[in-house]
């Protein structure tokens, strides 16, 4: 119906040209394009005007010959185009059935998804085939919103075919969900499929990230003409990477690993392990090393506010951060330094900080690192960055101690008794909804769907539920201490910013995303 003008066939009017997307009704985002062969080799391809038109699918019925080394161009033009359009891109060759009079047909097939490569299938094969994967097209459609750069429209005039089509509801997946969606080499980490570039790529992301919150400290040395730099050591993941990141900063500028001041604050909660191992680390690493307890100047303050110190409530273990955060202050304003923040990613998102203690530096170079990733950059330091014996046995201790803030006294045998991820969840939970929270901008209940496919036989649905509801809350209670941050680098797609890409109300509501996950099984 409505059809502008096609060529009479059969007794009806049938469209043909490069102006045709195909619409699903009823089902929203599916809306397809199609260009054949070599317009993908154009300069401005159909399926660039077709994606700008609003077809989140493009599909190429193709007879691209083989020629050597032709099927790697040809898949990263495909996955390319995926990119450049932020489209899906459905692509397949002729097969080997094909006369062979002066050429060789491979029945080339791929799929990809905004320039990741989803599924290819096997090349010269003598039987049929067939591939399949899920293309997320609200996700397409979502980053699109979000980039500046696409801009839906154009002086092209598309003809719009409707069809008819089932919704089908699945509880499992084609794609791979990944669990850890921050950390380089995840996939291949959960599914067992490593090969020889695993190593490589993994090397290569932690690098970069490593070198851009390096890189960002550096500049922040050299603008504000800093002597020192001084860090809070406590023993546990974020304090080292920033530790190891300044040494690294200090190293470029050649200003001295004991230009670093790293801090060991002991407080009530302090255990014998996490102390030994922020001492042992900062002397392995050849920087400054002060040690403050803080337990005399907390029971002042104490008694100067009229608190009791057997009630260990949130007075009790704030007036510690607070504290801390004075003395590296305070301490900077000595050594003509900067304090370095240690705070990660995971803990703005939760606000798992104190307003105005550990939640406020100089500079955080881990602001923009979630913790599943923080883990990751130390693993890769142990493997990939030619320590001593002794600097790795320490990381390798650091890394397997639980995540704590040591804010409350230890058990009767020394061991941490506050243990971050029983209050408020796991954090590779937190991450993964961090991730399609902020970056994919998906609803609660298909987060809560991707999560029980990403994390099957780890954790049950009754969990992730649970978990998936306190991010949410806090998520949103929380976003006072995100709209005063200290600047830090985005080393990453997500930033909590509020000067870069976060724009969000102190006071916003959480009602809407907390009735819809109560609907949830």
């Amino acid at each position: 119906k409505g059809l502008k003008g096609g060529i009479a066939l059969c007794g009806q009017s049938v469209p043909i040209g490069c102006n045709l997307l195909f619409a699903a009704e009823g089902i929203e985002n599916f809306t397809f394009g199609i260009e054949i062969c070599e317009d993908l080799w154009a300069a401005i391809p159909p399926s660039s005007r077709l994606a700008l038109s609003g077809a989140a699918i493009i599909a190429n019925t193709s007879a691209s010959n083989e020629l050597a080394t032709k099927n790697e161009y040809r898949t990263s033009l495909v996955a390319n185009q995926s990119a450049r359009c932020i489209c899906g891109y459905v692509y397949s060759s002729a097969g080997i059935g094909e006369s062979t009079q002066d050429m060789v047909f491979s029945g080339h097939s791929l799929i990809c998804e905004n320039g990741s490569l989803l599924i290819e299938g096997d090349r010269f094969s003598l039987d049929s085939s067939l591939i399949m994967a899920d293309i997320d097209t609200e996700l397409l459609v979502n980053d699109r919103r979000k980039n500046t750069s696409f801009s839906e429209g154009s002086s092209f005039d598309p003809e719009i075919i409707s069809f008819g089509m089932y919704e089908r509801n699945k509880d499992d997946l084609e794609r791979f969900i990944r669990p850890q969606p921050f950390v380089p080499g995840d996939e291949a980490l959960h599914t067992g499929l490593r090969h020889a570039g695993d190593d490589r790529e993994l090397n290569s992301r932690c690098s970069d990230i490593f070198n851009i919150q390096a890189a960002g400290l550096v500049k922040r040395i050299s603008h504000t003409k800093a002597k020192s730099l001084v860090i809070g050591i406590s023993g546990g993941l974020d304090s080292t990477l920033a530790l190891l990141v300044a040494v690294k900063a200090c190293d470029y500028l050649d200003m001295g690993r004991k230009s670093v001041i790293g801090v060991t604050m002991p407080g009530f909660g302090t255990t014998d392990r996490t102390y030994n191992n922020a001492i042992s680390l900062m002397g392995a690493l050849g920087v400054t090393i002060r040690e403050i307890p803080i337990a005399k100047a907390t029971t002042q303050h104490f008694s100067d506010i009229g608190h009791d110190p057997d009630v260990h409530d949130v007075t009790y273990e704030n007036s510690q951060a607070r504290e801390r955060t004075q003395i590296l202050m305070d301490l900077a304003n000595k050594e003509n330094g900067l304090v370095v923040g240690t705070g990660d990613l995971s803990e703005l998102a939760l606000g798992w900080a104190t307003y105005n203690g550990d939640h406020m530096s100089m500079y955080g170079v881990n602001s923009g690192v979630p913790k599943t990733l923080v883990r990751m950059l130390i693993k890769w330091t142990v493997r990939f960055g030619s320590l001593d014996s002794i600097t790795t046995k320490i990381l390798k201790d650091i890394l397997d101690t639980p995540v704590s803030p040591e804010l409350l006294p230890p058990d009767e045998n020394d061991n941490i008794n506050q243990k971050t991820e029983d209050i408020v969840g796991p954090y590779e939970l937190h991450d993964f909804f961090l991730y399609y929270v902020v970056r994919c901008g998906f609803t609660p209940a298909k987060i809560y769907f991707l999560a029980k496919n990403a994390f099957s036989g780890v954790y049950d649905e009754t969990t992730i539920l649970k978990w998936l509801k306190n991010f949410y809350r806090r998520f949103f209670a929380q976003q006072f201490k995100r709209s005063c941050l200290p600047d830090g680098p985005k080393v990453g797609t997500i930033s909590l910013s509020p000067r870069g890409d976060w724009r969000m109300p102190s006071d916003a509501s959480a009602r809407l995303w907390l009735e819809e996950l109560e609907k949830l099984k």
